[in-house]
């Protein structure tokens, strides 16, 4: 040799240089890496429910959307015709999305998802369902002021009342 410096330096620290070098090289060349994608699936029967999640409407069923953060979500679905549904939905992590497995599935060379699929049943509406949701209503402000609370009627004169109500024109 002719005494020259070398480019990388000498001894073992210019073989982990050059290495390391290397090894973002290849990084950089592997290009875009792996991507997780999660999404939560809502159906309901019958379709068309509008679906509001934590808050936010989202659309109609059948519906995908896409999130973040795995845990619970609240829920509410609408449909003329039907019962409202106020619930709360669970989206758990699937094993390989968790501590310490994610960053490898993060960088991993290939597209993974994972799908949450919560499917809801809407009941028909009907005038018992008004009746024990305006009871329910009255027992929390009961439960809070009881001077505030209006005295209830009966089921009977209530259903009389709805029924009357809707054979008006």
């Amino acid at each position: 040799m002719n005494g020259a410096p070398h480019r990388f330096g000498s001894g073992h620290a210019a073989l982990a240089r050059f290495l390391g070098l290397v090894a973002l090289g290849a990084l950089a060349a592997a290009g875009p890496l792996g991507c997780v994608r999660r999404t939560i699936e809502i159906t309901s029967d019958p379709a068309g429910a509008l679906v509001v999640l934590n808050d936010r409407e989202v659309g109609r069923t059948p519906v995908e959307v896409d999130f973040t953060y795995y845990g619970e979500y609240d829920v509410r679905l609408s449909l003329e015709g039907h019962e409202p549904l106020v619930t709360v939905g669970k989206a758990s992590a699937p094993l390989w999305d968790n501590v310490p497995l994610d960053l490898a599935a993060e960088l991993f060379p290939a597209d993974l998802e994972s799908r949450i699929v919560w499917h809801f049943v809407l009941l028909p509406e009907s005038s018992e369902g008004v009746i024990d949701r305006a009871n329910e209503a009255r027992a929390a402000i009961a439960a809070v002021d009881p001077a505030q609370a209006p005295n209830a009627p009966s089921a009977s004169e209530a259903t009389a009342a709805v029924d009357a109500s809707a054979t008006k024109p």
